[in-house]
């Protein structure tokens, strides 16, 4: 492997790592103590700022318990049934599914999340807070979002964007289902940048045949 495939493999390996961490439900924290590697070091992997060693890497996927062709991205693709997209999807084990829309290979990338329905109030949303920030957009049912001293409840078509290194953290606000939405994540900040383009018939000939 080339010197730049190296250092590609390995800057990728960050953002995978995250989302292991993040199908888990486990903190930086609980992780740093299942491996005896610092939360700090955990967070500059993941962030892209720091590139794990060998023994980190072996600690890291034995503990979300993958294989280093997974965390290296060269393991083969799974079939894929065009009929169903269920297979696809992650289970957290708690009915949280996670399903990735990119390859995760660097820079913004994205992944859908569905939380399942509750009976009762599962009281605010333990936070976590990292580099990096975040979209986020609502598709289906109401979603809590905890974002440092500020609580936002958003419904379908509400979205929000945020600096990842305020705390944050999100559950399921309604009762009547399951809340489904997407997330944009930038790693090393990276943000969306939204291009709008001029629109028709607003020069000023048009404003004035319309006076």
């Amino acid at each position: 492997m080339a010197g730049d495939d190296v250092a590609r493999t390995l800057a990728a390996m960050g953002p995978r790592l995250r989302v292991l961490r993040e199908r888990r439900g486990v903190t930086l924290a609980e992780v740093s103590g299942a491996t005896g590697i610092s939360p700090s070091t955990l967070s500059r992997i993941e962030t892209g700022r720091r590139k794990p060693t060998l023994e980190v890497v072996l600690q890291l996927g034995k503990e979300y318990g993958v294989s280093l062709d997974e965390l290296a991205g060269t393991a083969a693709a799974p079939a894929v049934e065009p009929r169903s997209t269920v297979q696809h999807k992650h289970s957290l084990g708690d009915g949280k599914a996670v399903l990735p829309l990119t390859r995760y290979v660097g820079g913004l990338h994205a992944h859908k999340h569905v939380l399942p329905a509750v009976e009762d109030s599962p009281g605010r949303p333990r936070q976590v807070s990292h580099e990096g920030y975040e979209w986020l957009c609502v598709l289906y049912g109401r979603l809590w979002l905890a974002l440092g001293d500020q609580d936002l409840v958003l419904a379908a078509g509400d979205a929000a964007q945020f600096d990842t290194r305020v705390p944050h953290g999100v559950v399921n606000a309604g009762s009547d289902g399951p809340v489904e939405y997407l997330i944009m994540f930038g790693p090393q900040g990276e943000r969306l940048r939204p291009r709008t383009p001029p629109a028709a018939g607003r020069g000023s000939g048009d404003r004035k045949s319309a006076e």
